[in-house]
């Protein structure tokens, strides 16, 4: 029974975690494994992940419907059931818009709103983000003191916000110190929690 849920939980991970491409069963077949053991060494293992991934799915597909900017200008990352929005959109209204459709999505706990209003963001700002959080991801997976699957880092106007769980905060410590000596950094946002933190919601089990 357990098996036979996890199966399910990888190919719903397979299917949804691409949100617009179109999933046939071959494909599902091809990358659900692969999915399956990656989601399962994290914190919140195979059934969390499979949870956020459907959350995130609910979240852009209410956002797709309300107006498309809201995906092209916004970073949507869920963990453990927490909503973290950050980006930049043209006007207050669609932030206004990006966490009230956040909230409605069904499971979510919390959602933290870093969007910001900028109307003049162009791809140059978003290449340079995009290269800072490529090395700050690239140094926490060569790190062996870090279990870098359990974070996900955002970069937006050189503020860079990170995401997940830490083993303890001398992981956690080390994290941060990656990101604020990355060049072109201004400032780093933590919203990572510890292992331990009873806050946490539904948190990977023992032989789960």
């Amino acid at each position: 029974m357990r098996r036979d849920r996890h199966i399910a939980a990888a190919l719903t991970l397979a299917c949804a975690a691409p949100l617009v491409v179109a999933c046939s069963p071959l494909g599902a077949a091809t990358t659900a494994g692969a999915m399956a053991v990656t989601a399962a060494q994290e914190e919140r293992g195979l059934d969390g992940a499979t949870r956020d991934t459907l959350i995130r799915a609910a979240i852009a597909s209410a956002w797709l419907q309300h107006d498309t900017r809201l995906l092209t200008g916004t970073n949507l990352t869920v963990h453990e059931r927490r909503v973290l929005l950050t980006g930049a959109l043209e006007e207050a209204a669609l932030v206004d818009a990006a966490v009230r459709l956040a909230w409605q999505a069904e499971g979510v706990v919390e959602v933290i709103n870093e969007l910001r209003v900028n109307p003049d963001r162009g791809m140059g700002d978003r290449t340079r983000d995009a290269l800072i959080a490529s090395e700050i991801s690239r140094n926490l997976l060569f790190d062996s003191e870090i279990q870098s699957i359990n974070y996900a880092v955002d970069v937006v106007e050189r503020t860079v916000y990170v995401m997940g769980v830490a083993q303890n905060q001398t992981e956690l410590d080390r994290v941060l110190s990656w990101a604020r000596n990355t060049d072109y950094v201004r400032r780093v946002v933590n919203h990572v929690r510890l292992k331990t933190d009873p806050a946490r919601v539904g948190p990977r089990r023992e032989g789960v």
